[in-house]
Order: structure tokens, then C-alpha cells, then sequence
């Protein structure tokens, strides 16, 4: 998917899909759609399939806006970055999207039975937790998605669990305030972080699915690929090992966040395998990366040298990963098991 000459919503780019099926059994993306000024919608596109590999789209319109106060500032605005998961538990497709709001990016969640229309639940609320001697709601963050059905809590409890990816520099809103850790975190680069709710809450009440706690560190950078940040993709798949997260991760620097037009970075993808019984457990994990930028779209576009997976489903039998390319257009590869 590249922009749609001409259409205003896709001037600066298409890019980051979240994906589902619909209620006619057919494939869509959900994808990132940049207006001038860096102004994002989700919108929603059929995926075209030749010979069973998606080829295109057809476009179908937005089915989110930066509507709500809290989604926009005097200068910026925007819904970004949408992870979509199917939970046939519930029923639902879970939406968890960046609201580029007034502090910045913030976690938010919507819900809908048909991909068309979304109800939104509201900002994220990461609960109090004493041990960790600070409140996750102070800092920005992304790549949140949800498990597909319930996983064991830290009680042993079923629980809908959510990964997500804080970045612990305040300096970002006030000049001077520096970096603030969590207790027992010495590395400031940002990782991914697990956060519960209990399945008997959402069950009750959709809306609970908003209030995390019992929050976790999963996973930190290790390997060369990842140097600089890492955070989770597509929601996790259930494979015989564990839970399957693909997950980014960026090397180079970041002079300015609020300026990624400007940043000197390289996005590749990895894997971790996650352990079933306790999801903040990382069984395996890729040492070098699976996907890298090589071509021309990935090598060029608004920040150059990207890959950026946020979506998989199976198609045949065969899996498919949709990602960014260079936060510009979207591209897809074939997710293949290696014997």
C-alpha cells in the first residue's frame, strides 16, 4: 500500500497496519493514514489477494479520527500506530492506538465486533504499583498490544494481558527533568513491559480493559540490532514453544523524538518467545535480526531505513507479516518456520 495520489489524508504517508477479519470473512488492514503535519487517522482497507498473496487494497475509508480533546494539542494531533487483536473470548476486536495528545504519545483503546465501527474505551490507566516507586502514567508510550485469550497473572489468575513499551525520559516535556527509572531498572533504553487485568473484570465490563496493573519488565535490548530501543509488533501468536512476538528494534540516535523526520535511525525485526505460563519470561529470543531494510521503499521514504512489523494473519496456511516501510508506504512478508 503506497499513498493515494492526491488524497489529502495520505499526503505524508501510509504506513504501521493493524489488521483483522472481518464479519464476511474477508482480510483487512487497519493502517496509519498521515496528513500534513504529521496528523494520523487509522483507516480501513480490503486486502486484494492474487493466487492467495496479498497484492493491494481497496480502500474503505477512516474509521478513526483525533476527535477527543485528549488525542490533540494546540500543535500536533493524531491516532497512530493501531495493534488490532481478535479475542474470541470476548467477542471483540481490541484496538490499542498512540494518542498524540497534549504530553505527547499516550496509550489509548477502542473495541468493535465488525472493524468499521469502533467505541472508544479511553486513555490507559497504568495502576499504582509501590514497588515500583514511581507511576507509569507520567511517561509517554507505544506498541501496546494485547494476548489473543486469557494468560496466567502474577496471582495465577486468568488474565488479559498487555504489552506495551514506556520511555522513561521526562525531558521530552520539561527541560532538565532528565530520565527517571523504576525501581531495579539500571538501563534507561526502552524495553517491553507486560501489564494485567483480571479476566473476570473485562468479562464483567469491557471498560476494565483500560485499568493495567501488576506491571512487569519483559524484555530489554541485547543484541546489536537493537542497541538503541526495542518494542513489541503484531499481537502475540500461540506456536508450540510459547508465545511468538515479533518485535523492532532500532539502532542510530534520536536527536529530537517530536521531530522523526530528523532522526538517524535503523529499524530491523527480531523474535522473542515468550513463556506460556508466565508471559514476563523470555524463553528464546533472535540474536540477529529476521527482517532488515534492502529495499528502495524501506530504504527511503519519511525516516529512512525501516521495518516496522505490526500485523500477521494466516492465509492458506501460509503467514503473512504486514509492516512499515520507511513510515511511508506498507509492505508484506512471508513469516516462514524454519526446520
Amino acid at each position: 500500500m503506497s499513498p493515494e495520489p492526491g488524497n489529502e489524508l495520505e499526503a505524508e504517508g501510509v504506513l504501521n497496519p493493524a489488521s483483522g477479519i472481518g464479519p464476511d470473512g474477508r482480510l483487512y488492514l487497519l493502517p496509519r493514514l498521515v496528513a500534513a503535519g504529521n496528523v494520523s487517522r487509522v483507516g480501513l482497507a480490503e486486502v486484494e489477494l492474487v493466487d492467495g498473496v496479498p497484492a493491494g487494497v481497496s480502500r474503505r475509508g477512516v474509521v478513526l479520527a483525533p476527535d477527543e480533546g485528549w488525542e490533540r494539542g494546540k500543535h500536533n494531533a493524531g491516532v497512530e500506530d493501531p495493534r488490532v487483536t481478535w479475542i474470541p473470548r470476548l467477542g471483540v476486536h481490541v484496538m490499542t492506538y498512540v494518542a498524540y495528545g497534549p504530553l505527547g504519545p499516550k496509550l489509548a483503546l477502542a473495541v468493535s465486533k465488525d472493524l468499521t465501527e469502533w467505541r472508544r474505551l479511553g486513555p490507559i490507566h497504568f495502576r499504582y504499583q509501590p514497588g515500583l516507586d514511581t507511576d507509569l502514567n507520567l511517561f509517554p508510550n507505544k506498541d501496546a498490544v494485547f494476548f489473543p485469550e486469557p494468560v496466567p497473572g502474577p496471582d495465577g489468575e486468568p488474565a488479559y494481558a498487555m504489552l506495551h513499551r514506556p520511555m522513561w525520559d521526562l525531558g521530552w516535556f520539561r527541560e532538565g527533568e532528565g530520565v527517571h527509572l523504576p525501581a531495579g531498572v539500571t538501563d534507561e533504553r526502552p524495553g517491553i513491559w507486560v501489564s494485567y487485568v483480571p479476566a473476570a473484570d473485562v468479562e464483567r465490563d469491557l471498560d476494565a480493559l483500560v485499568r493495567q496493573g501488576d506491571h512487569r519488565l519483559v524484555a530489554l535490548s541485547e543484541h546489536g540490532f537493537e542497541a538503541l530501543k526495542i518494542g513489541a509488533g503484531p499481537a502475540p501468536i500461540r506456536v508450540d514453544e510459547g508465545w511468538l512476538v515479533l518485535h523492532h528494534g532500532v539502532t542510530g540516535a534520536i536527536d529530537d523524538p517530536w521531530q522523526p523526520q530528523q532522526q538517524r535511525v535503523s529499524y530491523a525485526a527480531g523474535a522473542l518467545i515468550l513463556d506460556p505460563t508466565d508471559v514476563s519470561r523470555v524463553l528464546d529470543r533472535s540474536t540477529e535480526p529476521m527482517l532488515t531494510a534492502e529495499t528502495d521503499d524501506e530504504k527511503a521514504g519519511t525516516v529512512p531505513n525501516v521495518v516496522f512489523p505490526t500485523a500477521i494473519e494466516e492465509i492458506d496456511g501460509v503467514r503473512y507479516v504486514f509492516y512499515g516501510m520507511a513510515d511511508t508506504k506498507i509492505g508484506v512478508a512471508r513469516l516462514d518456520r524454519v526446520p
